[in-house]
């Protein structure tokens, strides 16, 4: 059974940097990616970055250069680290796990967080 469990939101002024977490467990091994989507209110889930498990990472252009997503595969633990944030980056942050290929992460149906909240102050 899959288990992912976020952690590391809050509260940060614009400009500042966090890093949220997302530890995971029974995770199949025919999914290759994990990835951090994040969501609005009344907006769609959307892609924030994936990452295989070789390291390659794909990443939305809005967070380019801003946010670096990473993982450590003997603790199973999914990271986002986020540099000069903006207001516009307030949501909540959920983590997946899914299939990274061509360059691109796809999320696979149903194996999502709980959610971690970020909230950036002008």
């Amino acid at each position: 059974q899959v288990q992912l469990v976020e952690s590391g939101g809050g509260l940060v002024q614009a400009g500042g940097s966090l890093r949220i977490s997302c530890a995971a467990s029974g995770i199949p091994g025919r999914l290759n990616g994990m990835g951090w989507y994040r969501q609005f209110p009344e907006k769609e889930r959307e892609l924030v970055a994936g990452i295989s498990t070789e390291g390659s990472t794909a990443y939305a252009d809005s967070v380019k250069g801003r946010f670096t997503i990473s993982r450590d595969n003997v603790k199973n633990i999914l990271y986002l680290q986020m540099n000069s944030l903006k207001p516009e980056d307030s949501g909540v942050y959920y983590c997946s796990v899914g299939d990274f290929y061509a360059g691109d992460y796809y999320p696979a149906d149903g194996y999502w967080g709980q959610g971690t909240q970020v909230s950036v102050s002008s």
